[in-house]
């Protein structure tokens, strides 16, 4: 992910990796569009209250969480780089 964040297609937008934000600590985070990018892998249980309080958080706080499976990166690189890619161009309010 962090070769993907750092390609030609997302030049100029900078991202940091594990960065403290508050008590939690983010995959990524690219802090001009406020937008959090987070990896899960088979440890991770999407239905943990702790992941929610965790998202909405971060939410509150202004950002944007995008969560992705390890292997849809891995599988679905053009994919993923998309949809960050339009969020980055064409943020929500």
């Amino acid at each position: 992910m962090w070769n993907l964040l750092r390609s030609r297609r997302l030049e100029g937008f900078k991202f940091r990796r594990q960065q403290p934000i508050d008590r939690y600590i983010v995959d990524f985070v690219c802090f001009s569009h406020r937008l959090v990018v987070e990896l899960d892998d088979g440890q991770h249980d999407p239905d943990d209250p702790r992941e929610a309080r965790r998202t909405e958080h971060l939410e509150r706080n202004g950002f944007v969480v995008f969560r992705f499976w390890n292997n849809e990166v891995v599988e679905n690189r053009e994919g993923v780089c998309l949809r960050i890619l339009e969020y980055l161009q064409h943020p929500s309010p």
